[in-house]
């Protein structure tokens, strides 16, 4: 016994007047063959950003030249920000801004918490079955097309022969024409975006209540916290990195708000409010053949978009929260 205690104290002074080597962990080795499944995944999606998204970007240059298809892009004429000084100086320049923007901010305060509050509704639906088919319904509308629901909407609403218009008669009201007043453009696109993309954008946010602990809901149940307060004080502070971020990238996209619904919805009656930067740039660039002139539009909606982005991260990492980068 007192040779091994010798021992023991002898290896505790050793150990102790000599210097301790930190154990690093070993680097894990890059293996293609145990990993090439994963790449396979992301590949769709990187091809994708770098042909679509990437690779055009070259094209930009043809804003600050007066571009000829006939010459290319070495052989058209250079005229620096004329383009963009034309776009500055003509008189379409502010009611195409105004329009552009009225819409995005209806979508903001109007579209963009509804997936939110969709979300949080489901989730609290006890019942399974009436939560799938309930999720069911919501998504349905995300798959169809814009032709689709626009077409739709038409039949519906048709002054002479349109169902609701038709029943309106029947009971002695007046009849509604909201694709031909501009104030029911306005009111026609935002409550298409809600019914056709509120349940598809609740995935999201289901997903990330679906990561809450349910302990802390039992825990706030036992001290007296209703639905309500639950809902308040622990669902929506749980998703809250999600809404910022999504708010976030929902900016980058501030001056592009969907060219082929507000194409499909424009008439002559409602141009005051429908026309915008996308079908302007339609109008001008693929029917007029002015390529130079609307790639500058559209080189300054991505301008003001990347303004967007960066400002708001700032603002978010101030308060304290986790930004997009």
């Amino acid at each position: 016994m007192r040779r091994m205690n010798m021992r023991t104290t002898n290896k505790s002074t050793l150990t102790a007047g000599t210097p301790q080597i930190p154990i690093r962990p070993q680097k894990t080795r890059f293996n293609l063959k145990r990993t090439w499944p994963i790449y396979m995944m992301i590949l769709p999606g990187f091809l994708f950003f770098i042909i679509f998204k990437y690779i055009p970007m070259a094209g930009i240059v043809i804003a600050f030249q007066n571009y000829d298809p006939f010459l290319g892009f070495w052989g058209s004429n250079w005229v620096g920000f004329e383009n963009f000084e034309r776009l500055f100086t003509t008189r379409d320049f502010w009611p195409l801004m105004a329009n552009t923007m009225i819409l995005s901010a209806l979508d903001i305060v109007f579209f963009f918490p509804m997936p939110i509050i969709l979300a949080v509704l489901l989730n609290e639906v006890r019942i399974k079955w009436f939560k799938v088919m309930t999720q069911t319904i919501f998504y349905a509308p995300h798959f169809l097309s814009w032709v689709v629901i626009v077409a739709i909407t038409v039949v519906l609403f048709a002054t002479r022969d349109g169902g609701i218009n038709i029943l309106l008669r029947d009971l002695g009201f007046n009849t509604i024409e909201p694709l031909t007043t501009p104030g029911g453009f306005r009111i026609t696109w935002i409550l298409h975006n809600i019914w056709q993309g509120a349940g598809w954008g609740a995935i999201i946010f289901l997903a990330a209540i679906a990561g809450v602990d349910p302990n802390l809901y039992e825990a706030a149940s036992i001290d007296g916290a209703g639905r309500l307060r639950q809902i308040w004080h622990i669902t929506l502070p749980a998703i809250r990195g999600v809404i910022i971020i999504l708010f976030i990238l929902r900016l980058g996209s501030f001056m592009d708000i969907g060219f082929e619904h507000v194409l499909l919805l424009q008439n002559p009656l409602n141009m005051q409010t429908s026309d915008i930067f996308d079908t302007f740039i339609y109008r001008t660039g693929v029917l007029m053949g002015n390529f130079s002139f609307t790639t500058a539009v559209g080189m300054f909606k991505g301008i003001i978009g990347l303004i967007l982005v960066v400002g708001a991260n700032k603002v978010v990492k101030k308060l304290g929260e986790e930004g997009i980068f």
